[in-house]
């Protein structure tokens, strides 16, 4: 265990608050290349480390002192808590003696992983849209669970559960990630304890709509444009995201057997990236019909489903036309999203006797979503098939 450093001017409050304001930290060295500093502010000062390794040299503020406030283990320190926390933080071995990570360096290290996995980084996007300036400075193994679970909260306060989830998880995996690589970062609690999900939050709006609502929302995209006609009638009868059909390509139509289908690429959700990278989805004639349209003259590698001008179908392209379709349609365009095709297709199929296994296979989701997020429908059916089975006396 390493020795404690004595130092006269910095180890009590009294002698600290002798010192003279000033905006460069009185240094005192407690082991080989690492120094802990005292900022004498205006208020109460601040504890960092410096640390020398291999040429390079960095300083992080690590907490603040006990001038004023008595110490509280995580972000008031003492003199001898600073210590130790200044070795926590040191480079111990490290080949490089980098700097630690701050959350803002974990998300961009995050996005990249994501990148190179073929995931989706907008996941790190909103997190960065919604993350307060404060705590993207934090250091990863200094951020506490108390400032996560404040940041947590205030996102409830004006967001949907399921999306506090969705942007916490992403934060979540971004400083796990940060940890996996850095053997200083000791302890995950803070993030595992601040950011725990909302229980309870997949209770969101599924709107299902009828056969003949969605052949009427169908119709009124088709008048907006033949283009986006043709990506609202391939996600009401595939089932799929968005972002899948987005990069459909042409070579994905397989119209040259008796049983045509489309080969829909993976999602971008789920740990780490997706084996089978697209899933073959049955289709009937009335669409290949016009998917074979859509395809004419295009190399096999070129997007399937375009915008009018036949530039890419990028991220929210989309949402004002639904809008203005649902609303024609009269529906509610304020809950019918294009999500509530997918909602609509996968009970369609449920209700229809599809194995839930192929239901799953086909919506590229796992049977213990479909049970969590369908489970009124499901069990609608399950009485349904128990009751034609009931014996007769």
């Amino acid at each position: 265990m390493a020795r404690n450093i004595r130092s006269t001017e910095l180890e009590t409050r009294a002698r600290r608050l002798r010192l003279p304001i000033a905006k460069k930290p009185r240094f005192v060295k407690i082991g080989r290349g690492v120094h802990l500093g005292y900022r004498r502010n205006a208020s109460a000062g601040a504890w960092v480390v410096r640390c020398l390794a291999n040429g390079r040299d960095w300083t992080q503020a690590i907490g603040t002192a006990d001038d004023f406030e008595d110490a509280n283990g995580a972000t008031v320190l003492t003199y001898w808590e600073a210590q130790n926390r200044a070795r926590t933080l040191a480079p111990r071995g490290r080949q490089d003696g980098s700097k630690l990570a701050t959350v803002a360096d974990a998300l961009d290290s995050y996005e990249s992983d994501l990148q190179t996995r073929g995931g989706d980084a907008h996941n790190v996007r909103r997190v960065r849209l919604h993350l307060p300036p404060q705590l993207a400075r934090a250091n990863v193994a200094l951020v506490t669970s108390k400032d996560l679970r404040t940041w947590r909260d205030a996102l409830a306060k004006r967001m949907a559960p399921a999306s506090v989830n969705r942007t916490t998880s992403a934060l979540k995996a971004a400083l796990n990630l940060a940890a996996d690589h850095d053997e200083r970062i000791t302890s995950r609690r803070a993030w595992e304890v601040g950011l725990a999900i909302i229980r309870n939050a997949q209770g969101i709006r599924n709107v299902i709509l009828t056969n003949a609502q969605v052949r009427a929302v169908v119709a009124v995209a088709i008048k907006v444009s033949s283009q986006f006609g043709l990506l609202v009638e391939v996600a009401a009868v595939t089932g799929a995201r968005y972002s899948q059909l987005a990069r459909l390509e042409v070579q994905d139509l397989q119209d040259d057997r008796a049983d045509p289908r489309l080969m829909m690429p993976s999602s971008r959700k789920g740990r780490g990236q997706n084996k089978i990278s697209r899933r073959p989805v049955p289709i009937g004639p009335a669409l290949v019909t016009k998917l074979r349209k859509a395809a004419a003259d295009k190399p096999a590698d070129a997007l399937l489903l375009t915008k009018p001008g036949g530039t890419p179908w990028r991220r929210s392209d989309h949402a004002r036309l639904f809008r203005r379709a649902a609303g024609a349609a009269e529906l509610d365009p304020a809950e019918v999203t294009i999500y509530a095709l997918r909602h609509s297709s996968i009970v369609r199929q449920l209700l229809a006797g599809v194995p839930a296994r192929v239901v799953a296979a086909h919506h590229d989701t796992s049977i213990v979503m479909l049970e969590r997020t369908y489970s009124a429908h499901i069990a609608d059916h399950a009485d349904a098939l128990a009751r034609a089975a009931l014996l007769q006396v």
